[in-house]
């Protein structure tokens, strides 16, 4: 399964893992939906329904990582390098556009691709 975000002429595909949770984002799309920065590593947007971790690994974030932040509720895109934390859920990896991610802003488009 693999999704793209879309902000102006920038996109960023990305490879979803074969879990609960990536599987419950990948049906909500596409989505037309805000991002934000946070803490200066990570582009994060909210998912309209929360997304069920069972069988999803906890992330280990390198650029590129595409998580799921559980106690929050907000799907996250990391462009510099983060680690682990609780409730952090890995829901896939960059394959192209990668560069693109710190320059995220505003409304972006995710669909299936």
């Amino acid at each position: 399964m693999q999704i793209s975000v879309k902000s102006d002429d920038k996109e960023i595909i990305f490879e979803l893992n074969n879990n609960q949770a990536s599987k419950e984002l990948y049906e909500q799309l596409p989505l037309i939906i805000e991002v934000e920065d946070y803490a200066s590593n990570e582009k994060i947007f909210y998912p309209p329904k929360k997304l069920d971790t069972s069988n999803t690994p906890l992330a280990n974030a390198k650029t590129g990582t595409l998580a799921y932040y559980a106690p929050w509720g907000d799907v996250v895109m990391f462009y510099k390098d983060f680690g682990t934390a609780a409730g952090l859920y890995e829901l896939g990896k960059v394959v192209s556009g990668e560069e693109n991610i710190k320059n995220l802003s505003g409304t972006i488009g995710i669909k299936k691709t």
